[in-house]
């Protein structure tokens, strides 16, 4: 039997992300939009782990059936952790193009040495009878100079893996060592073991 959950969001990339990990193990993902809930919590934590608490609480009090969220984002060393928690609205806007450019141009003159950044996912999961679990993942990897590649979206054009970008992999590449795909592989790994 197939494991009914929520995903709270209604972002297309996320939900494939997510399907494609969960759905071989017996789980159905939906989005939120496709179980008809229409909610969007403010993000005021500070930390990815309890943004993706306040998103899966909002979602799992109209739900009431099990729920999955993730708050993740990029982290640039040299920048001080930004963009962090305010990857999806960094300066000011909700543009991706406008994000790589400006991480790009804060980074101008710092040498490849020292363009070290990671991805950070944190998974919320609240199972049927409210019970909460968190999980965490990193991709790690240095800042581009350029957007490159097609696949992946957000900052995965300026995110550079040895010689290629995380948006040059293949979806099967980027699941295999993504900050997603580890924490999804940890929850997947839970629900195995429930």
């Amino acid at each position: 039997m197939k494991t009914k959950m929520v995903l709270a969001s209604s972002n297309p990339h996320k939900l494939r992300e997510f399907r494609e990990i969960l759905e071989p193990l017996g789980c159905e993902v939906i989005s939120q939009r496709d179980a008809g809930i229409d909610v969007d919590p403010e993000e005021t934590g500070s930390t990815f782990e309890e943004n993706s608490a306040i998103k899966a609480r909002a979602v799992y009090e109209i739900a009431r059936c099990p729920v999955i969220a993730d708050d993740s984002g990029l982290e640039v060393d040299a920048l001080g952790g930004e963009p962090g928690v305010y990857s999806a609205r960094y300066g000011g806007t909700r543009d991706d193009k406008a994000h790589n450019d400006l991480v790009i141009l804060k980074l101008e003159g710092v040498p490849d040495s020292e363009r070290t950044a990671r991805f950070v996912c944190a998974i919320t999961y609240i199972d049927e009878n409210g019970e909460e679990s968190h999980f965490l993942g990193k991709f790690e990897g240095r800042i581009g100079y350029e957007e490159r590649g097609k696949n992946g979206f957000g900052y995965d054009p300026i995110f550079m893996v040895g010689d290629i970008s995380s948006a040059e992999m293949s979806p099967e590449e980027k699941n295999a060592v993504s900050h997603r795909g580890k924490a999804l592989r940890l929850l997947a790994e839970y629900i195995g073991k429930k």
